[in-house]
């Protein structure tokens, strides 16, 4: 049994959940006199991979 898939797994899990925590934290300084909240909600949609998403479906519109 490899480590190398558990060890994928959890850099993905990591990812993930700093991901939504920077969403979180954007949404939080959008209300408050925080740092600039937008570009921590592009980081955390980055980390997502909220981009690649979006792209497809916008690809698949213009394929018809």
């Amino acid at each position: 049994m490899s480590i190398e898939p558990k060890k994928r797994n959890y850099k993905a899990i990591l990812k993930k959940i700093a991901g939504v925590a920077l969403v979180i934290l954007g949404v939080a300084a959008l209300v408050t006199p925080f740092t600039p909240g937008a570009w921590l909600i592009l980081i955390g949609f980055g980390l997502l991979e909220f981009r690649l998403v979006l792209w497809d479906r916008i690809k698949a519109k213009f394929r018809r």
